[in-house]
């Protein structure tokens, strides 16, 4: 019949299409595969032939994308809408390229295992976690805007722990461990004063590298001396992340100045404690 021969027609053409699509599909899988594949295959390249290149590499991609994040997610007029995926993508790539080169213990992306006594059961990083909301809680952006930024937060304590404790001190502290400490606290704080391009406060931003550098100093011991990083990057995204639920409104510069310089006594003291009872 006339009908049915055109139905049969049409059967063989949707099927044919749709095993096309297939293929396509199944061809663009590889061809992403494959990239990723090289793109891992390059990373080791360079991390064999020096990691300290390695590490200082890291640190200007993530510097310079997710400032450049920030930028556009700021023209768009969103927060954080173009900064969250760059956070994401370049945490899973990281993540990995260490679980395919079993690199997580070296790098602290395993559990602790030390006595959490002598590390106080972790109860200071619970007073620096808190700052954020000392002056009170408050929804600064939309439901949307706010996942986006969490999300983007927790990259970052991801990110910034692993590329700054992780590759940079282990880099250097194969040459000395005290240069290793100074060097990956150090370069943590200042590597803050990229805010400035995002419209903060030059005494904001100054106040904020030295707290900085002092929170750098605390998680760099805790890695050090625990050999796990997870404590200091859930607490780092955290404090990041609790930071878009502040109320800035009756934030001054005094309170501001309090807040920096307790939790620069609170992260040297605690980095002291732990040197001391773990020696």
């Amino acid at each position: 019949m006339p009908g049915s021969h055109s139905a049969w027609i049409i059967c063989v053409i949707v099927g044919g299409m749709t095993g096309r699509l297939k293929e396509k599909r199944f061809q663009l899988l590889n061809l992403s595969v494959c990239r990723s594949g090289q793109m891992g295959v390059k990373m080791k390249k360079i991390y064999d032939k020096n990691e300290l290149h390695f590490a200082l590499m890291w640190i200007g991609l993530y510097v310079v994308l997710m400032s450049a994040g920030d930028s556009i997610s700021e023209i768009i007029g969103a927060a954080k809408i173009v900064t969250a995926p760059i956070g994401l993508v370049l945490a899973l790539i990281i993540y990995f390229w260490i679980s395919k080169n079993k690199l997580k213990e070296k790098y602290g992306l395993c559990p602790f295992w030390a006595n959490a006594g002598k590390y106080l059961y972790f109860v200071p990083l619970v007073l620096l976690a808190s700052t954020n909301l000392w002056w009170g809680f408050q929804l600064n952006l939309t439901f949307c805007e706010t996942v986006l930024y969490v999300m983007s937060m927790l990259c970052v304590g991801f990110l910034e722990e692993v590329i700054f404790r992780g590759f940079l001190f282990k880099a250097i502290c194969k040459t000395s461990i005290k240069q290793a400490v100074i060097i990956s606290s150090v370069t943590f704080g200042v590597g803050h004063i990229v805010n400035l391009l995002n419209g903060q406060d030059i005494p904001e931003t100054l106040l904020q590298i030295c707290y900085a550098a002092a929170i750098g100093f605390l998680f760099t011991i805790i890695f050090y001396k625990g050999k796990s990083l997870w404590p200091c990057i859930i607490t780092h995204g955290v404090i990041n992340s609790l930071s878009v639920f502040a109320n800035e409104n009756v934030v001054t510069i005094q309170k501001q100045l309090a807040g920096g310089i307790f939790l620069c006594i609170v992260s040297i003291g605690y980095a002291l404690y732990i040197l001391k009872r773990t020696a």
